[in-house]
Formats: C-alpha cells, structure tokens, sequence
C-alpha cells in the first residue's frame, strides 16, 4: 500500500492508500463519491502528480487510468519503496 493524496477540479485534496499501481493506473479507495470520467491528480510523496480519470467504481474502490502511462522506472522505484505492500507492476 502507497499513502498518497488526490486531488481533483473541485474536489477537496484527501489522502488515499493506494493498492495497486503499474505503468498504466492504480486502484485505491476513498469514502469521496467521484464518478467515471472525472479527471484527477494522484500526488505520491517524492513525484509530481500523476494526471488520471476515473475508469471504473465498485462501491467506495476505483480504478483509474493514467493520462500518460508511468515510466517502468518509476514503477520499479515504487516497488522498491513499497515491496511488501499492494500489488506493484
């Protein structure tokens, strides 16, 4: 799991654990209702925000879709940090 923030347009900044990330998006889960479609920064300690869109919702867990996919380095980075936690690709 990645500790992280989200932000949105109009939407309040919260925190979010991220559970799953690779080069293409990321699952997390968040009491915040956003819908498919909306558009959102994901902010992870170290990095600039990664543009994203909401791509699917199952009750309070999202999936969504980066902008532009992530650089394999910055996934084996993340993996690195984070490698007993969530589901790393």
């Amino acid at each position: 799991m990645i500790q992280a923030s989200i932000r949105g347009h109009g939407i309040v900044r919260f925190d979010a654990d991220v559970h799953d990330i690779s080069v293409t998006g990321f699952r997390f889960d968040t009491s915040f209702t956003l819908h498919v479609g909306t558009r959102l920064w994901l902010t992870i300690p170290g990095f600039a925000g990664f543009e994203a869109s909401v791509a699917w919702r199952e009750g309070f867990t999202y999936g969504c879709a980066f902008a532009m996919p992530l650089h394999q380095a910055v996934c084996e980075h993340l993996a690195k940090q984070h490698p007993v936690q969530g589901s790393l690709h």
